[in-house]
């Protein structure tokens, strides 16, 4: 594990670039991992823990299957499914309240909808919900934007290439585009659509590489905003307006599934299968950075599918079967490690100065941050548990392979 220092890293948590901010109202929940991205609940506190009996406001049985995170805003809670064992793919609006049904829409329906991994869905991806719009995205099989009362505004099937196992990037929103990574075995590359329309603003290819599944980040910088990209063998940094490539690691992974977090001036990356590392980078550079602004790299138990998350000087990550870390976030260096029960894909919460960690089988497992391992509970859902958990409010959302529960004390 190489590093540069802490002093550099200290000064770049006061001067350093931020995750860029989001006009915001309270209450809201309107992307993959929160209102910052980044898997972090402000303003809130939800139970502590719960069961099938206990702190449960609604319990509401889904239409179809899907792995996408519920996202909430302007009233109402928003997820897609597949209906007919993938062949409708649809979104959903619920009345967050009551679990009423307020919109079910079918975007593109298919009669022999393609293969795809065990593990995965057809909905995996999660909205996004802005200015009365909700965009919802559905891999090759085809990407739309509605209106909040369920008016289809457009929909488009142009982005091709072959995912084999499904698809699971969600998409990013900033400024006029839609920003969306298509990483195939056949054709590798980041595209902006713009919000309106639809219509292709910019297509840049990654190059030969292999598959890949993530989410991107949006960070600020000095030199403007970025997005920050991981794909198969490097991580890429792209000029929102432009598609550009402005700066990139390389590394020796593929099949990537985490979402980047930044904190302290430092974005942290994962390298995906078959080793992964956890990288902090400094985002300040120009073309290739990988022996210049990797501030430190780990490689003992990196997630392949949880992202990982941020708590004041500490990074927390779950691998996928279950040993939960703590590393210094400025250093990379080991603070403790906890095996917790069973495997792992959704990505941790914070809310309420808590850590929230959901398993594959329903179980949620609450941690104290710190420098030392302190579990504060333990809480049971029946069903599989693959999608992440959204925190509004005093209430959390939580998905399961057939239900949606609102849970609250």
């Amino acid at each position: 594990m190489s590093m540069r220092g802490v002093c550099s890293a200290a000064v770049l948590l006061m001067i350093g670039p931020a995750v860029f901010p989001h006009m915001l109202s309270a209450g809201d929940w309107p992307q993959f991992r929160g209102p910052r991205g980044q898997g972090v609940a402000e303003s809130t506190q939800p139970p502590l823990s719960w069961s099938e009996t206990r702190n449960v406001a609604w319990k509401k049985e889904l239409s179809g299957l899907g792995w996408s995170s519920p996202v909430i805003g302007e009233g109402k809670l928003w997820l897609t499914v597949a209906a007919g064992e993938g062949r409708s793919l649809r979104a959903v609006a619920l009345d967050p309240e009551s679990g009423e049904t307020l919109h079910d829409v079918e975007l593109f329906h298919f009669d022999d909808p393609p293969k795809i991994n065990k593990k995965n869905s057809y909905a995996t991806p999660t909205p996004w919900i802005e200015d009365g719009r909700v965009y919802v995205h559905f891999g090759t099989q085809g990407t739309a934007a509605l209106t909040t009362g369920g008016e289809v505004l457009w929909k488009t099937q142009e982005l091709r290439y072959y995912h084999r196992h499904g698809s699971s990037g969600s998409p990013v929103l900033s400024g006029d585009s839609l920003l969306i990574n298509c990483d195939g075995y056949d054709v590798q590359y980041v595209v902006a659509l713009h919000k309106d329309t639809g219509e292709i603003r910019w297509k840049s290819y990654r190059g030969d590489y292999e598959h890949s599944y993530a989410t991107s980040l949006v960070i600020s910088t000095e030199q403007g905003k970025q997005l920050v990209s991981p794909g198969a063998g490097r991580t890429v940094a792209y000029d929102i307006d432009t598609g550009e490539e402005l700066w990139w690691i390389k590394y020796k992974g593929f099949s990537n599934v985490p979402k980047p977090v930044m904190a302290h001036g430092l974005v942290y990356v994962t390298s995906g299968f078959l080793k992964p590392s956890l990288f902090a980078i400094r985002p300040d550079g120009r073309g290739d950075v990988t022996k210049t602004h990797v501030e430190w790299e780990y490689k003992k138990g990196v997630s392949l599918t949880p992202s990982p998350i941020v708590v004041g000087n500490e990074i927390y990550m779950v691998s996928d079967n279950g040993i939960l870390t703590c590393l210094d976030a400025l250093t990379g260096e080991e603070v403790w490690r906890q095996r917790l029960e069973s495997g792992y894909s959704a990505s941790p919460v914070l809310a309420d100065g808590r850590i929230y960690f959901m398993n594959e089988e329903g179980l949620t497992t609450v941690i104290q941050p710190g420098r030392e391992y302190e579990k504060l509970a333990e809480s049971k859902v029946d069903g599989r548990t693959l999608a992440s958990i959204a925190v509004v409010d005093d209430v959390v959302f939580l998905r399961t392979d057939s239900h949606l529960y609102r849970i609250e004390e």
